[in-house]
């Protein structure tokens, strides 16, 4: 009996071996499947950014508006000034 009960450890050690490859395989398919969805949505997300911003482009230009600087350029000069306080402090 003993040789017998010496086998089944090695049996059951070698079965949750394979269980456990088996279900790293699967997460590792999974988690490649999740990737390759979330790329493909990136993907996808950004060729509509740019279809909207070339959108918005053609409609800037039908009414003859130029590129406007963005509305943080301001601030800029402010920060600067601020600089120069605190150094004169």
């Amino acid at each position: 009996m003993d040789g017998h009960d010496s086998e089944d450890p090695k049996q059951s050690t070698a079965d949750m071996t394979a269980f456990v490859q088996n279900l790293l395989q699967q997460m590792q398919l999974r988690f490649q499947t999740m990737s390759d969805s979330i790329i493909s949505k990136i993907d996808e997300m950004g060729d509509r950014i740019n279809e909207l911003e070339q959108s918005i482009n053609d409609l800037r230009s039908e009414m003859g508006v130029e590129s406007t600087p963005s509305p943080v350029a301001p601030a800029k000069p402010k920060e600067e000034e601020s600089n120069k306080e605190e150094g004169s402090a």
